[in-house]
């Protein structure tokens, strides 16, 4: 007998012939938040300013202005998803057209959408709709800019998670790319954008 069919041999007899089915799981935990929309926004920017995010709030009429402004005196080129209204696109702005992946990683900016923000964790969720773009669009260029309307953001993961779609290629954003090497020294952008800002419209 060999290493593998002893292993799968010890599963089978863990097994047995007729296993029991798995306890249903309880879930009691809770599924909505009692929080205003307004302390949902603070929440949400203390989260996101405590991960080393910057946060704009602004009005419905001020997205463009805001995009704008956090993107002022960026050294390169901005390509925003293809589903981004056009009031919120900086001048000069390239939509994404599908190419190489590879290619996306010449932009300075990204400007992107999102499907849903959780204000407990801090965290943006994208969904790979138009909105939103592709994943590869929200990691290679080295800034990601978020705008999230105050009517996407939940207190807490399960409500959050009720709103996905659990097909779709999900990508959960809280902060900028950071890690931390074997002495604790904190390296930003290392799996993905060095700066992360968030225009918060509310």
């Amino acid at each position: 007998m060999n290493a593998r069919e002893e292993v799968l041999g010890r599963i089978r007899t863990a097994l047995g012939t007729d296993p029991t089915p798995p306890p249903d799981v309880v879930r009691d935990y809770r599924t909505t938040d009692g929080r205003s929309p307004d302390e949902l926004l603070d929440v949400l920017t203390d989260r996101l300013e405590d991960y080393q995010a910057t946060v704009v709030r602004c009005g419905p009429a001020e997205v463009a202005a805001s995009v704008a402004a956090a993107l002022a005196g960026m050294p390169g080129d901005v390509v925003v998803a293809p589903g981004v209204p056009t009031g919120w696109r900086p001048d000069g702005a390239v939509e994404d057209d599908g190419r190489p992946a590879v290619a996306l990683a010449d932009y300075a900016a990204t400007v992107t959408g999102i499907s849903v923000a959780i204000a407990e964790t801090g965290t943006l969720v994208l969904d790979g709709s138009p909105l939103c773009g592709r994943r590869a669009l929200s990691l290679l260029p080295d800034c990601l800019v978020c705008v999230v309307e105050a009517a996407q953001v939940v207190g807490g993961v399960p409500e959050g998670l009720a709103r996905l779609d659990p097909h779709a290629p999900l990508t959960m954003v809280s902060g900028p790319s950071a890690t931390s090497d074997i002495e604790l020294q904190r390296v930003e952008g290392v799996h993905g954008p060095r700066t992360l800002v968030v225009v918060l419209v509310g």
